[in-house]
């Protein structure tokens, strides 16, 4: 068996090194601890405005469950109410730096757009955007989901 031995100076330095790491584990806990509690906030946070979101849809949808005629004010109304949906989660999309992607010009840009579909069109030019199937979002640089989209076709091709 060998047998190490550390003069008093060997001692003392590797009891500081041990110290010191105890301390920077300690640290680390407690700024993980702090992070954890951070993310936890958020995430309630995300909720409670999610949950105005439903109350949001909450409304209409009791009115036609519990009505079996529809009161024509109600339909008039109906699109005020969907837009005032829309804009409760637009809001909290933006607070979370989440963006609708804004199409530049009549051409599909690939890096933000999908198409899904063709329509033979021969009064636009082959690839004009004819209409935006759905909306597309990005988190700063990184395109959440594209835009989908229909373009036209010539007929001639």
């Amino acid at each position: 068996m060998i047998k190490f031995e550390l003069c008093e100076e060997e001692k003392v330095k590797i009891q500081k090194e041990m110290g010191e790491a105890l301390k920077e584990i300690a640290s680390l806990k407690q700024s993980l601890r702090q992070k954890e509690q951070y993310f936890l906030s958020e995430k309630e946070q995300i909720f409670i405005e999610l949950l105005e979101v439903f109350d949001a849809m909450e409304s209409p949808l009791d009115y036609l469950k519990n009505n079996s005629e529809i009161d024509p004010l109600f339909v008039k109304r109906l699109p005020k109410s969907l837009g005032n949906v829309q804009q409760k989660l637009s809001i909290v999309l933006e607070k979370r730096q989440v963006s609708r992607i804004d199409i530049q010009g009549t051409k599909p840009d690939f890096t933000c757009c999908q198409v899904v579909d063709r329509e033979e069109r021969d009064d636009l030019e082959d690839q004009t955007i004819t209409k935006v199937v759905r909306q597309g979002f990005r988190l700063g640089d990184k395109i959440l989901r594209p835009v989908e989209v229909i373009t036209a076709k010539s007929q001639n091709i």
